[in-house]
């Protein structure tokens, strides 16, 4: 049996992963070719009573990268305008040498092997989180290859919604549309929705897992 001081790890708790909380702003769909405009992060911890809180954050807008595509939808929809001076934009490769850096030192503290992506729709994300670091020349990353934890099925299951204001407002927690699709408002309150659902199956008494011993019955016929 697990001490208790063993058990309230993210390295137990999530089988060796460090969960990352991400989200983007993109210039379309296809993460080949529509540019990243705009990343943040929230890494995230856990108490000694076991109960998981957001930690750090980072937040960079991005220069669209050379030859990307820019869908003029996509930028009607999240009302960012990819050559405003006032951005303060970043390149692809500096926001990525931060973010892995920052990561890797999470990683090294919390003793786990490999980051995975948190976000609503995790699969978006993550396209888009891959394709940049593949062009900006990062080779040994953190991320897990595939692997992610998604809120949109998460609190589908847990409260019964899919969008991610509405999941937030099924959890008891406050959504401002007015701050919707920005990368660092809807990455705060991914991470908000995350860490409710984790804690709540944590006080539902889902976790720590509790051996249970089964023994077979034996056929009297």
């Amino acid at each position: 049996m697990f001490k208790e001081n063993e058990i309230n790890t993210l390295r137990k708790r999530f089988r060796n992963f460090y969960p990352v909380v991400i989200d983007v702003e993109t210039a379309g769909f296809n993460a080949k070719t529509d540019a990243l405009l705009e990343i943040a992060i929230v890494t995230l911890k856990m108490d000694e009573l076991g109960w998981i809180k957001k930690e750090s954050l980072l937040h960079f807008h991005i220069i669209p990268f050379t030859g990307s595509s820019i869908k003029k939808e996509a930028l009607e929809f999240n009302k960012i305008d990819p050559f405003n001076p006032l951005r303060s934009a970043v390149s692809e490769k500096e926001a990525f040498k931060n973010i892995i850096t920052l990561i890797n030192k999470g990683i090294k503290k919390q003793n786990c092997k490999k980051a995975i992506i948190v976000a609503h729709n995790a699969t978006f994300d993550h396209n888009f989180t891959m394709a940049a670091i593949k062009r900006s020349g990062f080779k040994n990353h953190p991320f897990h290859p595939f692997v992610t934890f998604d809120t949109a099925s998460l609190s589908g299951l847990v409260v019964g919604q899919t969008v991610l204001a509405k999941a937030c407002k099924a959890s008891g927690i406050i959504f401002d549309t007015n701050q919707a699709h920005s990368a660092l408002y809807d990455t705060l309150q991914t991470a908000n929705l995350f860490c409710n659902i984790v804690n709540k199956w944590k006080k539902l008494g889902g976790w720590p897992l509790k051996n249970i011993n089964y023994r077979s019955k034996k056929n009297n016929n």
